[in-house]
């Protein structure tokens, strides 16, 4: 559904996305995460055709990311996204249904229905009177007002409470349901990590990792053992009547095992504990490894 190749973008002497490559399939969730000034932003708003690319190739939805009929296809949402405040949800709506050619009844059913899964029931208030998670649901409904197939959104829950950023995150995990294409960067690695099929990981322009979270985890992250233990053994501490020893390999957790039995003890648990999607990603900038 979407193809990248070789995606670079200069301005001047500086280059803000360099020799970028990947590709999005069918239904998939694709995460772009990375610091502030990591190119995300950029690289985002070439897939959604609105910054011409230095060089390189991007496809979206079979179309070249310049042509007109490729936004038909494409709902963008921006990190930034003022609304027109003298109108009301439905009349912003309607207005953009309207540009996009969407027949009247269709777009009205269109708005109830999205406005409704959105949990948005003051329709009629002016945007410039609503609250900023309000908005951003107004802006989420403005992205899906042509029914597209492929979703490009730019930190959808930023500056927003918790609740409501739990509320949009659970939205568009929904929407992936649906079979729709998402591609969206998020500050918050827990949410990435939530919904998430697969991770580009960006820094300084340059695409470092990519690919599942199970990878990335095998690839640039630790697995530790946590093994549990009727007696003291080297190293343990005591928790719960219990002793626990933290150990990186299974070769230390059968030492553990050895080290417990001579104790006259056992072994009653071993737990594995897998990196997080945020300690891969310190690990992967740390290196400043560049994938291939």
């Amino acid at each position: 559904m979407i193809e990248v190749s070789d995606l670079r973008k200069e301005y001047g002497d500086f280059a803000a996305v360099e020799g970028s490559t990947f590709a999005v399939e069918d239904g998939e969730v694709f995460g772009i995460i990375g610091p502030n000034g990591a190119g995300k932003t950029t690289t985002l708003k070439m897939l959604a055709g609105l910054i011409e690319p230095t060089s390189g190739q991007v496809s979206v939805a079979g179309y070249d990311a310049d042509d007109t009929e490729m936004r038909r296809r494409l709902g963008f949402l921006p990190e930034e996204s003022p609304l027109y405040e003298e109108m009301t949800p439905i009349s912003y709506l309607t207005f953009f249904a309207d540009l996009y050619d969407v027949p009247s009844d269709v777009a009205e059913e269109r708005i109830d229905e999205t406005l409704s899964e959105l949990d948005l029931d003051h329709r009629e208030r002016q945007l410039g009177d609503m609250s900023k998670g309000m908005k951003r649901k107004v802006a989420i409904a403005r992205s899906l007002i042509n029914d597209p197939d492929v979703l490009i959104y730019d930190e959808p829950a930023s500056g927003l409470d918790p609740l409501t950023t739990n509320y949009i995150i659970q939205f568009t995990e929904r929407l992936a349901e649906e079979g729709k294409t998402i591609v969206f960067s998020a500050h918050n690695l827990f949410h990435v990590e939530s919904i998430c099929d697969r991770v580009a990981i960006m820094n300084e322009g340059s695409i470092v990792a990519k690919g599942d979270l199970e990878t990335l985890q095998a690839e640039h992250g630790e697995t530790e053992y946590h093994v549990y233990t009727t007696v003291e053994v080297p190293d343990s501490v005591k928790k719960n009547g219990r002793y626990r020893r933290v150990v990186n390999s299974m070769d230390e957790v059968e030492a553990t095992r050895e080290a417990a039995t001579e104790a006259g003890g056992e072994v009653v648990d071993i737990r594995t504990e897998e990196s997080s999607l945020e300690e891969v990603f310190l690990n992967v900038a740390e290196s400043g490894r560049v994938e291939a």
